[in-house]
């Protein structure tokens, strides 16, 4: 026995796994003692190495074996050795029971992917994974619905040579990565669709981007139904005026919402419109609050028996206001007329009195409007005798009446008997899933209205998608009745949106070409967020505990931002 065969041989005698040397005839030439004690007998020399296993079988051209031996299971990998002149196999082994735990856990990872694959393979909508740098990794067939091209097209390919190519406008991938937050965009495909595509980003451990997960929406097939339903809707609401004509019911305002915040305020409507409680609606300016509270009339047996009266409380100067409210008897005051007049507690006798702006209400006044609300009766200016009425009172507001008690500028007892049951209008910028619908609302509208049959093109229904809309739907409908009626083309597009919107879009742009540093996006974010706060809370404590800060930090925060506001009172 050579040095070589010496060393081979001492090396496989101290390893701490079974080893033997099969021959090129599957004879046993030697094993190491580890081997040796997993033997129940020991053979002799030349026996085949199928009579020392229960079982034996090779696999992948015998570079792998197994063997059964004494009811456990090994498997034997193959490294090619010399000893001496004689080429011989020597297989190493190790006991399989932690291979099978690791089979059974591959199985169930294989399950969960299989179902996995499943759910994006059978999404109506159309879903692209990419990596970061936006090269595609997986797609599913609902994108082929969606454009036309078959799935793996897009597979290994980057979004910008897709751009490139045309099949895409835009990269959403893009904007993920730099936003670092779920983006959406309204956008035509190459197939000449309109598209919703929402890119939501994937963080891996260290909090990096890992993947980008886009869901891109049909909005073919929704404007459809949109379309159809619209129509539907104006049959039932030509139906609906003949029989309320018969009635002498007047016609129900419409109200345009998709989000779950305004089905919320809808379901309340319902269950609150046949009772009396006084309502109070709260909101800022231009979010429907004279529609909501004429859907609690129209939707009440209030609509029978009584009418609908608005005033609006500060559109009036106060010396006439009062007047306006209760009326007053012949001769009650120079210029008054000598029939008299009713106020509108006695117009709206049997229905609802909508109170607009209630807290522009002179103080002398609101004494006057809490006792008629407490006595159920009014006394005409210059009368001697109070009238009883029977009215719901449904008052709005887009100031905070709470602060203007604590000020002293509104009555704590009349608030109270106003705001039995509130309820909340949010903006439009907090129920974005409003947007499209009623903008599609709308444009319909001053299309049937003026006779015409103008449409937005893609760039700017996203525009207005993303747009927070300061002057929520009052703006919303005025912007669209001035782009139909000034633009002579039948697309609107970006170029005719007013200069100050069109300044913002391309600011927007702007930003998303030329991403901020993470620490001014932080502080963009920041300054954002407190800005609506001190609009919606008047307090420093009442801000740090909307938005789970300490009063000190909300402090700092506003002096380094320079946030002021007259009304924040500490």
């Amino acid at each position: 026995m050579n040095d070589f065969q010496n060393t081979f041989y001492s090396m496989i005698e101290e390893l701490p796994h079974p080893v033997i040397l099969i021959s090129e005839d599957d004879q046993v030439v030697k094993f190491n003692p580890y081997f040796k004690e997993l033997l129940v007998r020991i053979p002799k020399g030349g026996c085949e190495v199928s009579a020392i296993f229960e079982e034996w079988k090779y696999f992948s051209d015998q570079k792998i074996a197994t063997g059964h031996l004494a009811e456990k299971k090994y498997m034997f990998l193959k490294i090619n050795g010399y000893t001496g002149e004689d080429s011989y196999r020597v297989y190493i082994g190790h006991e399989t029971a932690f291979l099978d735990g690791l089979t059974k856990h591959v199985k169930e990872v294989e399950k969960i992917n299989r179902a996995l694959d499943a759910i994006i393979e059978n999404s109506y909508d159309g879903i692209y994974i990419t990596d970061r740098e936006g090269i595609t990794l997986k797609t599913n067939s609902a994108i082929e619905r969606i454009t036309g091209i078959p799935k793996e097209y897009y597979i290994g390919k980057s979004v910008d040579r897709l751009i490139k190519r045309g099949i895409l406008s835009s990269s959403v991938t893009h904007k993920v990565v730099k936003q670092r937050r779920t983006v959406s965009v309204v956008q035509e495909n190459y197939a000449g669709k309109e598209t919703l595509i929402t890119g939501s980003p994937v963080f891996n451990e260290d909090g990096e981007i890992d993947r980008v997960v886009t869901n891109i929406r049909d909005l073919s097939d929704l404007n459809d139904l949109l379309d159809e339903l619209t129509k539907v809707n104006q049959l039932n609401s030509k139906y609906k005026k003949e029989i309320e004509k018969l009635r002498n019911i007047p016609s129900r305002d419409r109200i345009i919402f998709a989000s779950e915040k305004m089905k919320s305020i809808e379901e309340i409507i319902d269950r609150i419109a046949d009772v009396d409680a006084t309502v109070l609606l709260l909101g800022e300016t231009g979010v429907g609050k004279d529609v909501l509270a004429r859907m609690i009339y129209t939707g009440s047996n209030r609509s029978v028996k009584g009418e609908f009266i608005k005033i609006n409380c500060g559109a009036i100067p106060p010396d006439l206001l009062e007047s306006e409210l209760f009326g007053y008897e012949t001769g009650a005051f120079t210029g008054a007329s000598q029939k008299g007049k009713p106020g509108m507690f006695e117009l709206a006798d049997g229905g609802i009195l909508f109170l607009d702006e209630i807290g522009e209400l002179p103080l002398p006044l609101q004494v006057k409007l809490l006792r008629a609300i407490q006595e159920r009766e009014i006394q005409r200016i210059g009368g001697t005798k109070p009238k009883k009425f029977d009215v719901r009172i449904v008052s709005a507001t887009n100031r905070n009446l709470k602060e203007m008690v604590r000020k002293g500028e509104f009555r704590e007892d009349l608030y109270y008997r106003l705001h039995v049951i509130p309820i909340t209008i949010p903006p439009l910028r907090e129920r974005r899933d409003d947007i499209l619908p009623l903008i599609d609302f709308f444009l319909q509208n001053t299309n049937d209205r003026y006779n015409l049959q103008k449409k937005l093109d893609s760039y700017v229904k996203d525009f207005f998608f993303r747009y927070d809309w300061p002057g929520n739907v009052r703006e919303m409908l005025n912007l669209i009745e001035r782009l139909v009626l000034t633009t002579s083309n039948e697309t609107l597009t970006i170029e005719d949106l007013p200069s100050d919107h069109k300044e913002l879009y391309l600011s927007d742009c702007a930003c998303q070409s030329n991403p901020l540093s993470l620490k001014e996006a932080v502080e963009l974010a920041e300054k954002k967020v407190l800005t609506q706060a001190v609009q919606k809370y008047h307090t420093t404590y009442e801000i740090a505990e909307a938005l789970e800060s300490s009063q000190a930090t909300i402090v700092r925060k506003l002096k380094k931002y320079e946030i002021k506001s007259n009304e924040l009172t500490r």
